[in-house]
């Protein structure tokens, strides 16, 4: 009997285990308390249209998206007990690990980024999560106050110009990207996946449509990320988020994880002002 209630205890441990990290799965967004705010598209597979009346987007290109059928990509990814449950727990740990060791490095870069260029520290931006529902992503400001808001850099014209000292070299470090770390403990993110693109990156989101990349959590980074980062074309780079999607799981994501770490001594494939003939997935798109 002491058997049973044993493994009944384990069983119940189990569950409610398996519960809050369901709970605690689920993204959050501010977008998500206002019904105007939200994507109309959230969790609807799309195209892209190109219609020169439209106003260009954030990828450089007249046109619109389109709602179609699920075949297109959305729901075509099924999410595994690794994905939901340890790759969360994994989340979870190194993103709660990373905001206390790295604390000293986010002091310092607050105040290079106040002294350098007066204005808040933080530069936030909408940008597309998992099945397309918006979050707002954190970023350490790398540009002047007087940038553009919501602009691709590879859109601006001399887009030196915007740039910091400070800013210069967050950069070329990912420094910038280090306040994602919360946006990875709150559930927006994850340390691996496709890098979030903006909310109007609309030939971007029905590229990653073709292959169910937009039924993921976007990450802090990505196989596409450590595969040409700013020098691959929009196609590429949704082709290899698929790829990515396809191939998930824990060696996926080390490999992936590890593969990140040079970006930290510099990165060479930042490319200031310009990407793939269609311009970046929104990795360039820092303020």
């Amino acid at each position: 009997m002491s058997v049973i209630l044993l493994i009944l205890k384990i069983v119940l441990c189990i569950g409610i285990v398996l519960g809050v990290l369901g709970l605690i799965n689920k993204p959050f967004s501010i977008y998500a308390f206002d019904r105007a705010q939200r994507n109309p598209l959230e969790g609807q597979a799309v195209v892209f249209i190109e219609d020169d009346s439209d106003g260009a987007n954030a990828d450089g290109v007249r046109g619109h998206l389109e709602i179609a059928g699920r075949e297109a990509g959305v729901g075509r990814h099924k999410e595994s007990f690794y994905e939901v449950v340890v790759k969360r727990l994994i989340d979870i740990v190194l993103s709660l690990g990373g905001l206390i060791v790295l604390s000293p490095v986010y002091l310092f870069v607050s105040i290079w980024i106040l002294i350098d260029d007066p204005g808040p520290i933080l530069f936030t931006q909408k940008r597309l999560g998992k099945n397309k529902r918006y979050f707002k992503l954190h970023k350490f400001r790398s540009m002047k106050m007087s940038t553009p808001h919501d602009r691709p850099t590879h859109m601006l014209e001399n887009p030196e110009q915007y740039i910091t000292r400070a800013g210069r070299f967050i950069r070329a470090h990912s420094l910038d990207e280090l306040p994602q770390i919360w946006d990875i403990f709150i559930g927006n993110m994850s340390v691996v996946g496709p890098r979030p693109g903006l909310w109007n990156q609309d030939v971007l989101t029905a590229e990653r449509d073709k292959y169910g990349a937009n039924d993921v959590k976007p990450g802090l980074t990505g196989w596409a990320q450590i595969n040409g980062r700013d020098e691959l074309e929009l196609s590429e780079k949704a082709r290899l988020d698929g790829e990515y999607v396809s191939k998930l799981g824990f060696a996926m994501d080390v490999k992936c994880f590890f593969g990140s770490v040079g970006v930290f001594t510099g990165d060479d494939s930042v490319v200031e002002g310009g990407t793939g003939s269609l311009g970046d997935s929104g990795d360039s798109v820092k303020k």
